[in-house]
């Protein structure tokens, strides 16, 4: 009985394991399919490869630019202003999302000005940031700020005001004062929707960083794809496309992971078999 107690958790283990590599193998059969039919579309003749290179190619010309000891370069500077941005951005959302959602006078004030302002498309503002702020870093970090700042904004705002109404009668109850109210009971109400606010952030900001970079920059991924284009290597293109699919993949499970860990506590429908 005590060996069989004993094996018990290691059999979970092996059937937990098992079931994320099912996942994992399930996840990764479309890209591979994928890049197997366009490896074999692209060695049969079937693609130009001055428009649409082989995924083999696009790999020779990654492992070149490593060698010439540029592309870690792009690739830092590039990081650290979608960092940056989503900082400043997502920090103001957060705090105006959080301000606006707990006063009425405050949504009737503000709301309407930042919703007119959410309209405006990166493309449409971005030359309008080089004239004032030049070709600088600061008209690139507003960029991405700009983005990053809505969905963290509208997020949280909508995560306090969905919050339940028995909460406030608990709080009465417990006779909670008003910071205990928000910080112990409406905040982790918010949670579900302030995380979701984070993921959509992040996202946004890699796309204001792409628009940020290829209208006025001299270094960082945007730039090297701005750069290859103008000289017609399409490979380059390609790496620099990756890249940010990557960087995106990545941010996007990082945040994931994160919400796993702050909503353990959360029982959710997984969706069906």
């Amino acid at each position: 009985m005590v060996t069989l107690n004993k094996t018990l958790p290691k059999d979970r283990k092996k059937i937990a394991f098992s079931a994320k590599s099912r996942q994992l193998l399930l996840g990764a059969l479309l890209p591979v399919s994928l890049l197997f039919l366009w490896e074999w579309a692209g060695r049969s003749g079937y693609l130009n490869p001055l428009l649409l290179p082989a995924p083999s190619a696009i790999w020779n010309e990654f492992i070149f630019l490593l060698q010439q000891q540029h592309l870690l370069g792009h690739l830092q500077v590039s990081v650290l202003r979608a960092l940056a941005g989503l900082a400043i951005g997502g920090s103001l959302g957060l705090v105006l999302g959080l301000i606006i959602g707990f006063s009425y006078k405050s949504q009737r004030a503000f709301d309407p000005t930042i919703q007119m302002i959410r309209m405006l498309p990166h493309l449409a503002i971005a030359p309008l940031f080089i004239l004032w702020f030049g070709f600088g870093e600061t008209s690139k970090l507003l960029l991405i700020a700009k983005g990053a700042f809505f969905p963290l904004y509208i997020n949280t705002f909508l995560g306090i005001r969905s919050a339940d109404s028995k909460l406030f009668e608990v709080a009465r109850v417990l006779q909670f004062n008003k910071m205990q109210l928000v910080l112990k009971l409406i905040i982790p109400s918010a949670l579900p929707h302030i995380l979701l606010g984070l993921r959509l952030s992040v996202g946004v900001s890699w796309l204001g960083l792409v628009v940020a970079e290829m209208m006025g920059s001299t270094e960082g991924i945007g730039f090297l794809i701005n750069d290859a284009r103008s000289m017609s290597i399409i490979t380059t293109v390609f790496v620099g496309i990756i890249i940010f699919a990557l960087l995106g993949k990545l941010s996007d499970f990082l945040v994931l992971t994160v919400e796993k860990k702050l909503l353990n506590w959360q029982s959710t429908f997984k969706g069906g078999k």
